[in-house]
């Protein structure tokens, strides 16, 4: 899976989740997004589970900064 296919298909959950389209950069982070709060971030990263069929480990989801560390993620656990 590459970069591309990753950020399409994270659109559509972000789309989902916060009920607007996002444009999303590696560099976009929680204060980029309105809504994106500690509820929603909750709810986006069990979304992203379930849309790509990984599981982030605990350490990874309170560390990860901005998006581009969250496609970097889901590319690593879904080798």
């Amino acid at each position: 899976m590459d970069r591309t296919e990753v950020y399409t298909r994270l659109a559509s959950v972000f789309q989902d989740v916060f009920d607007r389209e996002v444009a999303l950069t590696d560099e976009t982070t929680a204060a980029d997004v309105p809504g994106w709060d500690s509820l929603n971030h909750i709810t986006l990263i069990g979304t992203v589970e379930d849309e790509f069929d990984v599981k982030f480990p605990m350490k990874d989801v309170v560390g990860m900064k901005n998006v581009g560390e969250l496609v970097d993620k889901i590319i690593e656990l879904s080798k």
